[in-house]
């Protein structure tokens, strides 16, 4: 067998044995000198190429002209589509002397019929592709974990007793059953409720209960419950989140009925995560020390779960969770007592969004009551910041932080504010206006915010605002041309400008439009493709793309903290292997379609 031709990646990893042998007797090796054009757009081709050495350039015709559109190289394929399709998408020329095994049409073509996995990579969209190929590299992945289920877990079975039950007999069913809380119901009917072993024990020792006193005053409604048919470590998020360490597991397709319960201990035992002891570390922190001291435990945590695979909207779910918890927190200690049932911190950008993972600089606003002493106010604010930068988050150098007078304010002059921005075409107005749509309330009361997240939709739902807001997504260009000498600056790719900023703006203007509340860029996209607003392709794509966006940025991230290096958005061309790079040329691609589809929504 041919050692050139590289079957220990997909494409050519998917094939089986003798389809192996076969492409191996209808390869030959073939040179493109520079300048040559191997396939041309709208003619097909009598071979596929599967490049070994040099480097070819994607042509497209746009306005009459040819635009250069995503380069080529080593374990890249071209001619893929002229034989599936007969015809060329686009036409290639050869930057660098092209060496190449051509691989005979008729035998691909054969490949494909009879091997599904092997179509899907060259016919599906991106979502397809990613799949097969976290399929064909899982020995790459430790540990899986993100895909187990909750009903995969060890549950507690659910032992119910009457609200007149004593403390006693429920003390006795937790140790006959060996669980650490009962369920509690009058009827089938009745709302459900919790006692666990940490309300019986507070109920003994500090409210006076007698053993035979009944159970009903000292049982927690509503339940907080999780569907088994939900990941495990969604579980994980949402005991985070909630400050519980046990949740009820019920089965939607059983219309709701419960399972069991499932705690902390058995998530943990599917796999190791620190994320709830941080959690608890910072409900029990009573200094700001403390809290800093918490926080920088996450940093090594999210490079745990990004070691074990850990899916990009799941990790960013668990950091939001604890960065909510951080925030609460500070506000707890920091604002005096008289003013928190007042206030509202909210986090904006990408920690509104819940899309934050390596924490790069604040993003904050405070709306409080009018009539505070505005020298307090100032030094309680700037403590706040001081505490934030203590707990790893850097200065945002735009000033958009609780410090900065201008991003805080009472009611009046926050609905001021808003209608100032909406009002203005200036690109950095727009940019404000566009973080706060992100905001998202973390400390405080959330009803402070409320009219004015309503104020802010009303006054942003304007054809010429929602003109201007959009095209802002176009701002930046396509980099298509991924080692192209143009479109990289020392085979480097800023990939927030060239991708994710261009998809997180365009869902955000769209989501806007369409009065699609949800904060989160996976969630709008859904939503909007929910509602048709994008074909359901595009809306797949779209947020795979996201993700394979995110976790290329994050992977080099962590490498460059742990060379010493800061940490940014640009990536290492030269360094992502093959894969990744397949991927991300994919990946990229699907940004130009979402681009042409913003201009067609909003006549851009």
């Amino acid at each position: 067998m041919n050692p050139l031709l590289d079957f220990d990646h997909p494409p050519l990893s998917l094939l089986d044995p003798g389809q192996r042998r076969a492409f191996d007797r209808a390869c030959d090796i073939v040179l493109f000198e520079a300048g040559e054009r191997p396939l041309k757009a709208g003619e097909s081709s009598a071979s596929v190429y599967f490049v070994i050495k040099g480097q070819a350039q994607a042509l497209q015709l746009r306005d009459s002209e040819e635009q250069p559109l995503a380069d080529y190289g080593p374990g890249d394929v071209l001619g893929a589509f002229a034989v599936i399709q007969g015809e060329a998408r686009f036409t290639y020329v050869v930057r660098e002397d092209l060496l190449c095994h051509a691989v005979d049409a008729e035998v691909f073509r054969q490949a494909l019929e009879s091997n599904e996995r092997f179509a899907a990579w060259f016919n599906e969209g991106l979502s397809a592709k990613r799949s097969l190929w976290q399929r064909a590299a899982q020995h790459e992945v430790a540990n899986d974990v993100m895909l187990t289920r909750v009903a995969d877990a060890q549950l507690a079975p659910a032992v119910w007793l009457h609200p007149q039950s004593s403390l006693r007999e429920a003390r006795l069913a937790m140790k006959r059953r060996g669980v650490s809380c009962v369920l509690v119901r009058e009827s089938p009917a009745a709302e459900p409720g919790i006692l666990t072993r940490t309300d019986l024990l507070d109920a003994l020792a500090l409210s006076n209960a007698q053993p035979d006193d009944a159970l009903a005053s000292w049982v927690t409604r509503p339940l907080i419950s999780i569907d088994a048919g939900d990941v495990l470590f969604q579980s994980l998020v949402l005991m985070t989140e909630r400050h519980v360490e046990r949740v009820v597991v019920r089965d939607q397709s059983r219309h709701g009925e419960i399972r069991g319960t499932l705690g902390i201990g058995e998530v943990l035992s599917h796999f190791s995560s620190h994320s709830h002891l941080i959690g608890l570390e910072l409900a029990r922190a009573e200094s700001i020390e403390a809290v800093q001291q918490a926080s920088r435990r996450v940093p090594e945590l999210v490079r745990v779960l990004h070691a074990q695979g850990g899916r990009m909207s799941y990790l960013m779910e668990m950091v939001s969770a604890l960065n909510t918890r951080l925030f609460r927190r500070l506000f707890e200690l920091i604002l005096p007592m008289d003013w928190q049932s007042h206030c509202c911190v909210l986090v904006l950008g990408s920690e509104g969004r819940r899309e934050q993972i390596l924490r790069t600089d604040q993003d904050n606003a405070l709306i409080h009551p009018a009539g505070l002493d505005e020298a307090e106010l100032a030094a309680v604010c700037d403590r706040f910041s001081e505490a934030l930068i203590g707990c790893g988050f850097p200065p945002c150098p735009g000033g958009v932080m609780l410090r900065n007078d201008a991003w805080r304010g009472d009611a009046d002059t926050w609905r001021t504010r808003i209608d100032r921005l909406v009002g203005s075409s200036d690109p950095q107005k727009l940019m404000d206006l566009a973080i706060l749509l992100d905001a998202r309330p973390v400390a405080g009361d959330p009803a402070v915010f409320e009219p004015l997240q309503r104020h802010l939709f009303d006054a942003a739902r304007n054809d010429i605002v929602l003109h201007h807001f959009a095209a802002a997504a176009l701002a930046f260009g396509t980099p298509l041309t991924l080692f192209g000498r143009l479109r990289s600056e020392e085979h480097r790719l800023d990939i927030k400008k060239g991708g994710i900023f261009p998809l997180v703006h365009g869902l955000r203007a769209l989501a806007m439009r369409e009065q699609v509340t949800a904060r989160n860029s996976f969630d709008r996209a859904a939503a909007l493709t929910g509602a048709g607003v994008l074909s359901e392709a595009l809306g797949r794509d779209v947020q795979q793309a996201l993700a394979i966006f995110q976790r290329l940025r994050l992977g080099q991230q962590l490498e460059a903290l742990q060379r010493g290096e800061e940490a940014d958005n640009r990536l290492r061309l030269d360094e992502l292997r093959r894969l990744d790079r397949e991927l991300l040329r994919d990946a990229i691609g699907v940004v130009d379609a979402f681009k042409q589809a913003l201009r067609q929504q909003f006549h851009l």
